[in-house]
């Protein structure tokens, strides 16, 4: 059956004004040696797309979608359906899900395990004949009760023992259905107060967890990049997967550091009081850029929105990145997020999409021509000449210490700093954008 009504979604130009058209974003255009598409390699988030209902803690479910008329298994497959003539409409090269996202829980592990199988044959003969690719797979370890203390980091060893399990399907998944990546979001991986916590048994434990997910991995021939989405806050109040710089630290103590990377969300970054480029260019200073989920989050609103990412400026700024990271290798740009609660037509999950990739098609050709023309590299080599010369190549050489940098300091009649002139920065980063802009209207 058909479930969305839309033709195929064209390029039409920034002149546009069919709301089911993309207006920057060409996937075939060239920027930097490479397409938009290649750079960017977006990809469809199955559980606010497909399963989302619009359920919020002060109302029922809103969405008015054409599958819902089934309901269990038949639910499921009404799903997979759509959800390939959704990717094919779209032209999107990804999609990525969890495993209750496509299918439902049974009443035991095995049943469960039947469900996901059988659903797991349909998408599979899916891909087949499709040209979108699974990026990534994960297990949800945080939705059911039995999670209510974590998966790896629970005091329970039954349930330690069951997400193990559900990570082992969901690895010969990724391998079976060609997944480039293999994510963990330590959605409960974490705690409320100390006073009822052994913090060094879990995070050992979580360690453990990681690795005999390696070790299994390799035991099957499964070489997908391993991911580690950071993530403050929500819904544990001490995330042992805080941000980038907590969870590089976890994963530089337990030997782990060489077989993970980030999948970086935007919204995430912003929970845990970073700019969405902060985490993106402290995960690639340490060569741990691996994937992003596209979204944006609510300033005024202090929880994860998941909305689709619209901000021109953080595309920019997350392209510039991307860009000097030489793209995302085997991750994409996932779009994590979520129509609002009251776009509840189902012709809005194509408007919103769209709106997604032509914001980071603008951020694209905009950092592209940033690069260049060296506009932040020449001001940032400028700002930090002195290291280049004297004294300061001394300290970066290793050949300083504390005695001649006394006696250096001595010496001094005065210290001169330089302006960092934001302001103008933030000018010239509006006015290319404008310009970018301006150049691509028709």
């Amino acid at each position: 059956m058909t479930h969305f009504n839309e033709g195929t979604i064209q390029f039409e130009g920034a002149g546009s004004k069919n709301p089911l058209a993309f207006k920057y974003y060409q996937a075939d255009e060239k920027i930097n040696g490479k397409t938009m598409a290649e750079w960017m390699r977006f990809s469809v988030a199955y559980w606010h797309t497909f399963t989302a209902d619009g359920t919020d803690p002060f109302g029922a479910p809103t969405m008015v979608r054409s599958w819902d008329r089934f309901s269990g298994m038949d639910l499921a497959k009404a799903r997979v359906e759509a959800a390939f003539e959704f990717f094919e409409k779209l032209g999107v090269p990804y999609f990525c899900f969890h495993d209750v996202d496509v299918a439902p829980e049974g009443s035991t592990l095995k049943e469960s395990f039947k469900n996901f199988d059988e659903i797991t044959d349909m998408i599979e003969s899916y891909m087949k004949t499709s040209d979108t690719k699974l990026l990534w797979n994960t297990a949800n370890l945080f939705t059911h009760p039995r999670y209510v203390h974590g998966g790896a980091t629970t005091n329970n060893a039954d349930v330690f023992a069951y997400a193990a399990a559900q990570v082992k399907k969901g690895l010969d998944t990724a391998k079976r259905l060609g997944a480039e990546n293999y994510v963990f979001w330590g959605g409960r991986e974490g705690y409320e107060t100390l006073l009822n916590t052994d913090m060094k048994l879990e995070m050992d434990n979580m360690a453990r967890f990681f690795h005999m997910a390696l070790d299994y991995a390799k035991e099957i021939g499964y070489s997908g990049q391993f991911l580690i989405e950071p993530k403050p806050k929500e819904p544990t109040k001490h995330q042992y997967d805080f941000d980038v710089a907590t969870s590089l630290s976890f994963l530089q103590k337990y030997d782990l550091a060489d077989h993970f990377k980030f999948n970086i969300e935007a919204n995430h970054a912003t929970l845990a009081g970073h700019t969405f480029e902060h985490e993106l260019r402290l995960a690639r200073i340490n060569g741990m850029l691996g994937s992003v989920d596209a979204n944006q989050g609510d300033t005024l609103l202090g929880w994860d929105t998941d909305e689709f990412p619209t901000d021109l400026y953080a595309a920019t700024l997350a392209m510039v990145e991307i860009f000097q990271n030489g793209g995302l290798g085997s991750g994409g740009l996932n779009f994590d997020a979520k129509v609002r609660r009251a776009s509840f037509a189902q012709e809005d999950l194509l408007e919103a999409h769209i709106a997604g990739m032509d914001s980071f098609a603008i951020g694209a050709k905009v950092a592209a021509k940033l690069i260049e023309d060296r506009v932040f590299d020449g001001v940032i080599e400028n700002r930090y000449k002195s290291f280049t010369e004297g004294v300061g190549l001394d300290i970066v050489n290793g050949k300083a210490d504390l005695k001649s940098l006394e006696q250096y300091a001595l010496s001094l009649d005065e210290i001169r700093n330089e302006s960092g002139r934001q302001e103008r920065l933030k000018g010239i980063l509006n006015q290319y954008l404008l310009e970018t802009l301006s150049q691509v209207r028709v």
